[in-house]
C-alpha cells in the first residue's frame, strides 16, 4: 500500500510541476481530514434524531397517502366493474331492441307484400270485370248492329216483294188480330 501512495505522490508531483495547480496532500493532520470527519460524524449524530422525526412524519404521510390511493383504487375498480355490468346490460337491451326492430321490419315487410298481393288480386279482378263488361257491351253492340242489318235486309227484301195489294192485305190481317185481342 505504501508503494501505491508513493506512485500516486510521484504522479501528482510530476503533474503539479507541469501544471502548477492542484496536488495531493498525504499528511492527514495537515489536510484536516480528521477534523472534517469528526464534524461530519457529530452532525450526523446530532441531526439523526431531528431528521429521524421529520422522516418518520414524512413516512406516515406517505403511507397514509398510499393507503388512500389504494382505497381509491378499490373504489375505482368497484365502479369499473359496475360500469362493465351496466355496459353488458345495455348491450343486452340494445341487442333486444335490434332483434325487435328486425322482427317488426320483417312483419311490416310481410304485411306490405301481402297487401300488395291483395291489391294486385283486386286489380286483376277489377280488370277481369272491366274486360267482361267491355265484352258484354261489344256483344250487345254487335247484336244491335246485326239486328239493324237484319231489319234493313228484311225491309229491303219486303219492299222488293211487297206491292200495294199485299201491303193492304197485311194491314187488314193485323187490324183483325188487334180486334180479336181487344
Amino acid at each position: 500500500m505504501e508503494k501505491s501512495f508513493q506512485i500516486f505522490r510521484l504522479i501528482s508531483e510530476q503533474y503539479s510541476e507541469i501544471h502548477n495547480s492542484v496536488s495531493f496532500n498525504t499528511d492527514f493532520l495537515e489536510a484536516n481530514v480528521l477534523n472534517i470527519m469528526l464534524l461530519l460524524f457529530g452532525l450526523i449524530y446530532i441531526l439523526k434524531q431531528f431528521l429521524g422525526s421529520i422522516l418518520a412524519v414524512r413516512q406516515e404521510k406517505v403511507l397514509f397517502a398510499i393507503s388512500e390511493c389504494e382505497e381509491r383504487l378499490v373504489q375505482a375498480n368497484v365502479r369499473l366493474s359496475e360500469s362493465e355490468k351496466q355496459l353488458a346490460q345495455t348491450q343486452i337491451v340494445i341487442d333486444q331492441v335490434l332483434n325487435d326492430a328486425e322482427l317488426t321490419a320483417s312483419k311490416v315487410h310481410k304485411a306490405i307484400l301481402e297487401k300488395g298481393k291483395l291489391d294486385v288480386e283486386k286489380l286483376i279482378d277489377s280488370s277481369k270485370a272491366s274486360i267482361l263488361v267491355a265484352e258484354n257491351q261489344i256483344k250487345q253492340q254487335i247484336k244491335r248492329q246485326i239486328t239493324t242489318l237484319a231489319i234493313q235486309k228484311v225491309s229491303i227484301q219486303l219492299k222488293a216483294q211487297v206491292n200495294a195489294t199485299i201491303q193492304s192485305k197485311i194491314i187488314d190481317e193485323n187490324i183483325l188480330k188487334l180486334r180479336g185481342e181487344i
